[in-house]
């Protein structure tokens, strides 16, 4: 069964992320993979780094485009390397 979520993709030619959105991740990153996809002709080959999932579609697409506002790098691979969404991560006490 598919799922809808956010994706993270990195490309193994420059290193590069693109973040997106799908209900289909394994046939989006076909698409990527096989330059269907305009934003990311030119970086291929990418490599899926993290799946998101999402309730529904559209809490996906608006947690791809709260994603896309931050436009960090060291924000994306925390989210490759915990698997969450930055804004559901616990508060750090303050001592």
């Amino acid at each position: 069964m598919c799922r809808a979520g956010v994706y993270i993709l990195r490309s193994v030619k420059s290193g590069r992320y693109y973040i997106g959105s799908t209900n289909d991740v394994h046939r989006r990153v076909a698409e990527h993979n096989h330059g269907y996809v305009a934003s990311t002709k030119n970086l291929t080959p990418l490599v899926l780094m993290v799946f998101v999932q999402c309730t529904t579609l559209g809490e996906a697409r608006a947690a791809e485009y709260r994603l896309k506002q931050y436009k960090r790098k060291d924000i994306l691979e925390k989210v490759v390397a915990d698997g969450i969404f930055p804004w559901n991560h616990a508060p750090i006490a303050q001592w």
